[in-house]
């Protein structure tokens, strides 16, 4: 009879909650069915594939987009509305991480350790890009939630959180274009009653 790997069924459960665990930001702001963690960290993999650059490896990249949210199915997706400080959330998230490095082998969760904590520090390109990834992402969603329940404006403060924030050139150049299509769906609360300014990036 085979015997059962109960750490690594574990840790596809620990996984698993990822799929169905709501963004934060989006239930703050009552998006009905919205963007789960994996979604998230999902889109920003595949758009590693688009990038272009020769200085920086995408591959590590791709990697640490699916790792960098990992400890969220632990400790939840924590952001500074959950009364929760800076230093105690990524306690919480390392602590997270010991526990879901532990059931998977070695090298694998050396791996997988190396990769958040090079994210977390915000130290190497390869972080630096992701960060803009995650950020990048974050407006996408905001700005699909406004089209789609045509609010223009609804989630600017989402635009105002990551305005001057990114870094590498061909994300900003996605966020240019990104910045010109929402301006598009602006269009009529600016010849309403509000002005509406462009975002730097």
């Amino acid at each position: 009879m085979t015997t059962v790997n109960s750490k690594v069924l574990e840790f596809c459960n620990f996984m698993g909650r990822l799929k169905h665990l709501p963004r934060t930001g989006w239930v703050m702001k009552d998006i009905p069915n919205c963007e789960t963690v994996a979604g998230h960290m999902y889109r920003m993999a595949m758009l590693t594939f688009l990038l272009e650059a020769k200085d920086i490896d995408i591959q590590r990249c791709l990697k640490m987009c699916l790792v960098h949210d990992m400890a969220e199915s632990i400790v939840g997706d924590l952001t500074p509305h959950c009364g929760v400080s800076v230093e105690d959330k990524h306690r919480q998230e390392e602590e997270a991480m010991e526990t879901l490095i532990k059931l998977v082998p070695e090298l694998s969760g050396e791996d997988m350790k190396s990769l958040f904590m090079e994210y977390e520090h915000q130290e190497t390109q390869e972080a630096i890009l992701v960060k803009d990834l995650d950020r990048f992402d974050m407006i996408c969603q905001a700005y699909e939630y406004e089209e789609s329940q045509n609010k223009p404006m609804a989630l600017e403060e989402f635009f105002v959180a990551t305005e001057g924030r990114f870094k590498h050139p061909e994300v900003k150049r996605w966020v240019e274009e990104l910045y010109q299509k929402r301006a598009l769906l602006m269009v009529p609360v600016a010849n309403g009653s509000e002005d509406v300014k462009p975002l730097s990036i």
